[in-house]
């Protein structure tokens, strides 16, 4: 490509930048937080100093801006400062996210028919879809209600539910319209429980339809508390990373990595407890192996 080629390039990536750009500041004069956008703080500084066919170029950049918080008419998405939402993730309309909480990558929150409500310390996990019903069978509109301090597994998919504080729904299972898990219950990872179904407090459900397993033990309870204060602390971890600039990971990189020891720091984020083996007492009349050269 000649040099006017590549200053209409230029000019119309610029445009495209401007008009971005003033997009962005006619939301805030709309009211704060009206509209939020979110980038692979990675991605950019390697497109444009790369390389690539002028034309797969601008093909990347198109798809490089994603917004991860988006309204739908005149509804908007509320999201607490202190939540934390993956930058792949999606949040459309009606949906209010509360403090502390966390939307992981890839998860997908569609309030437009409906509202989406998610209380304080709760983690919706990777791939995650989270609906409403507009109608159904029984002729209900619902919303999709999820309480304080409750995880809900990766690949999980709720819609027109109710999940009430401190409650569990494991990976890949599905909640259809109606669906009330109370507190302190928890959903078996794949279970499809069907409309309607209200699982009791202490109580585990599972299979395709879901039916009662088990109750759940005392340890089992205090589990689904503590998975939702590590999921919490953990995602600021994730908050920390995402904020950082491409020169900050650039840096990074040239560092000496940390030793292959387990990072207590990072271990303590999971509530991972790792236990020091015992020392083996060997009987007097038993000779240790000699180390290999």
């Amino acid at each position: 490509m000649g040099t006017l080629g590549r200053a209409a390039y230029t000019f119309g990536f610029w445009i495209r930048e401007t008009g971005q750009a003033l997009d962005r500041l006619g939301s805030r004069l709309q009211g704060n937080y009206f509209f939020q956008e979110h980038r692979n703080n990675t991605l950019l500084p390697i497109l444009l100093h790369s390389s690539f066919d002028v034309a797969l170029k601008d093909t990347f950049l198109g798809f490089y801006w994603h917004r991860t918080l988006m309204n739908l008419f005149d509804k908007v998405p509320e999201v607490d400062r202190e939540a934390f939402v993956a930058p792949s993730a999606s949040i459309t309309g009606n949906v209010h996210i509360g403090r502390s909480s966390s939307i992981w990558y890839g998860c997908v929150l569609r309030g437009d028919a409906n509202s989406i409500s998610i209380g304080t310390g709760t983690n919706i996990q990777d791939n995650s879809l989270v609906h409403v019903a507009k109608s159904n069978l029984s002729g209900k509109v619902l919303p999709t209600l999820i309480g304080n301090n409750v995880t809900v597994g990766h690949s999980a998919v709720l819609h027109g539910c109710t999940v009430e504080d401190e409650a569990f729904v494991g990976m890949g299972a599905i909640l259809l319209d109606g669906v009330v898990v109370e507190k302190n219950a928890m959903v078996a990872a794949g279970a499809l429980v069907r409309q309607n179904t209200r699982i009791p407090s202490g109580e585990v459900w599972g299979g395709n339809p879901a039916k009662f397993l088990r109750k759940l033990t005392d340890e089992e309870i205090a589990f689904i508390s503590q998975s939702a204060i590590n999921y919490s602390n953990l995602a600021q971890a994730h908050a920390a990373e995402n904020a950082k600039e491409f020169d900050k990971i650039e840096f990074e990189k040239v560092l000496p990595k940390k030793s292959a020891k387990p990072d207590e720091e990072y271990d303590s984020m999971l509530g991972v407890v790792r236990e020091t083996p015992q020392e083996v007492i060997l009987p007097d009349n038993v000779k240790a192996p000699k180390a290999s050269a």
